[in-house]
């Protein structure tokens, strides 16, 4: 099974996403849903998919799992519940408890826009991943370069847990990259608890002039910092249209995939999602 593990479902018109309101980002301010997905995972050969949260909303998690309820595609939901809410462990049983509750893969927070870089080691938040690891959830990092030490430590603290990087923590690529992003990657690929999306890169190049060439460093670091077992695609549509078409994102995520090795490619395309996220 193919699998892209990182896309995305929203209505602007039936919700607010704040950090959509950039200029910039006006091109993908409408409606994305499983019906503008689906002829582009049939034209690129992907079976199935996971969506993954787009706003801190208990609501949006709900309307996702009764999407892939409906959408036989969509195999697992990465939701958001608030992780600093001491009674998150009955959330989560009432979520799973809903038709499509088995969908429920994982929880996501976006802690790059938490104003304290440190977020992450808050009591209440560790708190909130523990009753995570008791019901056998993934947590994604959603981190920049300055939140690492954060998702380093935390990885430390659960050992037995399962974490995601996303976007291999958004390397600035555009402006040449950064020692300390390649350095604090390498760290907390030392905790083999982390497995690593290869998504949202070609945004976080200069959206007019990337190709597989000018992505193909920061994958190459990520894969032998991780490992063949723990690197995933994910496609991060439809944020990925700023950039280039889906077809375009997979082609090139793909070459360099491939340039490290078939098994690197193959793993990466399938199999390592289901252990991140131990789908059947």
């Amino acid at each position: 099974m193919i699998i892209d593990a990182h896309q995305h479902f929203w209505d602007p018109a039936r919700a607010d996403y704040p950090w959509m309101m950039a200029p910039e980002l006006a091109p993908i301010r409408r409606a994305f849903g499983p019906a503008d997905l689906a002829p582009l995972l049939q034209a690129n050969r992907i079976d199935a998919s996971i969506v993954v949260q787009c706003r801190s909303s208990l609501a949006e998690t709900e309307e996702f799992l009764a999407t892939a309820h409906a959408t036989p595609s969509v195999i697992g939901v990465v939701g958001w519940a608030d992780l600093t809410d001491a009674a998150l462990g009955d959330t989560l049983d009432r979520l799973r408890s809903l038709p499509a509750g088995a969908k429920l893969v994982g929880i996501r927070h976006q802690v790059h826009d938490e104003a304290d870089p440190d977020w992450l080691l808050r009591t209440d938040v560790q708190s909130g991943l523990a009753a995570l690891v008791a019901r056998d959830l993934a947590y994604d990092f959603l981190v920049r370069t300055r939140e690492l030490p954060a998702a380093i430590a935390t990885a430390k603290a659960f050992p037995q847990a399962r974490f995601v990087l996303d976007h291999a923590a958004k390397p600035p690529i555009a402006s040449g990259g950064s020692a300390e992003w390649s350095e604090r990657i390498a760290q907390l690929a030392a905790c083999d608890n982390v497995w690593c999306k290869v998504s949202g890169l070609a945004t976080e190049a200069k959206w007019d002039e990337w190709d597989a060439e000018r992505l193909f460093p920061y994958l190459r670091h990520v894969a032998n910092c991780f490992g063949e077992d723990r690197l995933i695609f994910g496609s991060d549509w439809p944020v990925c249209l700023l950039a280039g078409s889906y077809s375009e994102i997979k082609s090139a995520l793909e070459a360099c995939l491939a340039k490290l090795g078939p098994s690197v490619r193959e793993k990466a395309f399938g199999v390592n999602a289901k252990a991140a996220y131990r789908l059947a």
